[in-house]
């Protein structure tokens, strides 16, 4: 398989070693605005649109409560993962290959492997989103079932070719999807409800705010863990500031434009039951049904099916490349087996998730921000206070070393502790952390907050100590 993969890339393009250290003088940079159209192509998307229901939906809040979460939310979340990206050029590695310099070569595994099944999770949302709008264009023709795998195969395409297959895509898929939400804007606003009232008051009201505002930060903080994959073609000495700014400009902007006109719509879902009775069909006719002409809501619907695609392509590369990046052996296995394999998980997942597309947004994006928080905390230590935020101080070349890496005691240590401030103020379907449980009748959702400060208080102490007895 090697040999094919080695084959393929000289012939077709298509990437090999792509876990390997991408030195300055190899880099073949793409334009730096692709830093902002990468993440717009992967995050404009229908997925997002649906996202937008939950405040008036789920949580019972009104129009500009929902809205105001929404952007606030987003930028946050996109801060996060500006600021991770910023390492990309730097040091020429992906994402999971720099966590080993917080983490420790071993548990850094940990985050490959949570990787892989965020991957999975965004791929496969992605997918019945796309399916259920293919469904809905040909009128029932095409089961859910079919559409799903129809956007799985199509991203598979670009992600096996490899970055730049992606970047090709993401580059210029934005512009269509933001036009389609601008004319959706058009014909869609006028029917919300900007005086409509929250359905819920005092420490319920506060416990859904926070759980609303922590699903919306899990979506963009999300892609934390991968950013830098995308980044390591880019020249050493790329501004910081730019890097940070387009990233999380490239994500939140985005992300809100979506989610924004979901609030407009799922507020108007609560007094308008064609609406509701459409969307309980599928969301695609929800599209359909609220655009006009037919004929044109069909064609917007066939162009919409493409936003899936964005997501699928980065969720499948970024996946394949945390398998490998789970141990060495896995390293000797091409890439594109494990994107074939990632594509089959997602099929599974997309299949078996098709009907239930609202429960997997509201469990699914809210744990995504919980373990992120946790890796960027000690990142972003390791990083500022242990290494004085020079790069000169880590060992580049020394990657792939475990007896060159810390040991990982603390980034492990800290990382569990993190995850257990996240339980205790978590608000899951089917779960209610022992604190959360306190704030209104259905709790509200702080386990970012805990996370944040369990893991702080723990690495910091433990990495001194790591470093004053064992030196690495």
């Amino acid at each position: 398989m090697r040999y094919w993969e080695s084959w393929m890339d000289r012939k077709l393009g298509i990437e090999s070693a792509a876990t390997d250290r991408v030195l300055p003088e190899n880099r073949n940079p793409p334009s730096q605005i692709v830093m902002a159209l990468l993440w717009a192509s992967g995050t404009m998307t229908l997925s997002c649109f649906a996202s937008g229901f939950l405040g008036p939906q789920i949580f019972g809040l009104d129009l500009k409560q929902s809205i105001l979460i929404t952007i606030f939310g987003s930028l946050l979340g996109g801060a996060v993962t500006g600021w991770c990206a910023t390492m990309g050029p730097e040091t020429g590695l992906r994402q999971v290959a720099i966590a080993r310099y917080s983490f420790g070569f071993y548990p850094a595994s940990i985050i490959a492997a949570l990787n892989v099944i965020e991957q999975l999770g965004w791929s496969s949302v992605g997918c019945i989103t796309g399916g259920l709008a293919l469904t809905a264009v040909s009128d029932g023709r095409v089961s859910l079932v079919l559409g799903v795998v129809i956007i799985a195969v199509v991203g598979l395409v670009f992600s096996f070719i490899g970055l730049r297959g992606v970047l090709v895509y993401e580059k210029y898929a934005w512009a269509v999807f933001f036009v389609i939400f601008m004319i959706m804007y058009g014909e869609v606003a006028h029917y919300a409800d900007p005086k409509s009232s929250a359905t819920v008051s005092g420490a319920t009201f506060s416990g859904n705010v926070l759980s609303l505002l922590a699903i919306v930060y899990g979506s963009s903080a999300s892609w934390s863990s991968i950013a830098c994959d995308y980044y390591v073609e880019y020249p050493v000495n790329t501004p910081k500031v730019k890097i940070f700014l387009y990233t999380m400009l490239g994500i939140s902007i985005p992300t809100s434009i979506g989610m924004v006109l979901g609030c407009c719509v799922g507020t108007t879902m609560n007094i308008n039951k064609d609406w509701a009775d459409l969307n309980d069909q599928g969301l695609g006719y929800l599209i359909q049904g609220i655009l006009f002409p037919r004929g044109f809501a069909k064609f917007i619907l066939v162009l919409l099916v493409l936003s899936g695609i964005g997501m699928n392509c980065i969720a499948m590369y970024s996946g394949a490349l945390s398998i490998q990046l789970f141990a060495k052996p896995l390293q000797a296995v091409p890439r594109f087996f494990w994107t074939i394999l990632v594509f089959v998980g997602i099929l599974l997942l997309g299949v078996a998730g098709r009907d239930h597309l609202l429960d997997v947004l509201e469990n699914f994006l809210s744990l995504l921000g919980y373990w992120n928080t946790a890796f960027f905390v000690i990142v972003f230590l390791e990083h500022y206070v242990f290494r004085n935020g020079n790069i000169n101080n880590y060992d580049l070349d020394a990657w792939d070393t475990p007896s060159k890496m810390p040991l990982g005691i603390a980034g492990l240590f800290a990382f569990l502790i993190g995850i257990v401030g996240c339980i205790l103020g978590m608000v899951q379907t089917w779960y209610v952390g022992v604190i959360a449980k306190h704030i209104g009748e259905y709790g509200g959702d702080i386990g970012n907050q805990l996370t944040f400060i369990f893991t702080i208080v723990t690495f910091i102490p433990l990495r001194y100590l790591e470093l004053k007895y064992i030196g690495r």
